[in-house]
């Protein structure tokens, strides 16, 4: 038997399938029929008119089945977005918690004696003495030096500050004709400064001027 044959044996078993199963459905619709009184509702005419033409009555049982199917499907399905719900809005404070940037720690400065100055940076202090004092202040000064923006031009208004009256001072010349002029600051330290012949000129003058 070829393929073709075999079709074809295939589709006449599927129509004497088909034909059992209408003539299993007509008895009981023929039945139905019968026991409800003509006056009754419409389903019972259309029941009785699906099946004399050959199609399986349709039935509200099969109807409320479906529907209670279908609820009890939806019913997991809400517990579960709703679960998924829950998750996300408890989740979502922990990872805006973790993308936060860290706070800066303050810098706190306080001076418990004369001669002490304590540091305090993110709960950890350090006590430091006048020689390590003026040790920061150098090392604080000489990177401020290359820093931006630069110090104001003028003087800040309300600047306070500390003077040295008759400091020390050391002066010393230059190969190319400068004059290196070194400061003692009671607060700052050695203080350098250096200067070209025509502002020692004017330096003087102000200076001297009355």
């Amino acid at each position: 038997m070829n393929l073709q044959d075999q079709i074809g044996v295939l589709e006449a078993g599927v129509d004497q399938l088909l034909q059992a199963a209408a003539a299993a459905h007509a008895p009981r619709a023929d039945e139905r029929a019968a026991a409800v009184p003509h006056q009754e509702s419409p389903v019972a005419s259309s029941e009785a008119e699906q099946t004399a033409a050959g199609q399986p009555p349709t039935v509200a049982v099969d109807t409320a089945a479906e529907a209670a199917d279908a609820a009890a499907t939806a019913e997991p399905v809400e517990a579960a977005n709703a679960t998924v719900i829950d998750t996300a809005e408890a989740i979502e404070p922990a990872v805006e918690a973790a993308h936060a940037a860290p706070a800066q720690p303050e810098l706190h400065v306080a001076r418990p004696s004369q001669n002490e100055i304590t540091l305090t940076i993110g709960g950890q202090t350090v006590t430091l003495n006048a020689l390590q004092v003026g040790q920061m202040i150098e090392e604080l000064s000489n990177a401020r030096a290359s820093m931006q923006p630069e110090p104001p031009p003028g003087i800040p208004q309300g600047w306070r500050f500390a003077s040295t009256k008759n400091p020390m001072m050391a002066v010393q010349k230059q190969s190319n004709g400068d004059r290196l002029l070194v400061l003692r600051h009671t607060g700052h330290g050695w203080v350098p400064f250096t200067f070209s012949p025509d502002i020692v000129v004017q330096m003087y003058m102000l200076l001297t001027q009355r």
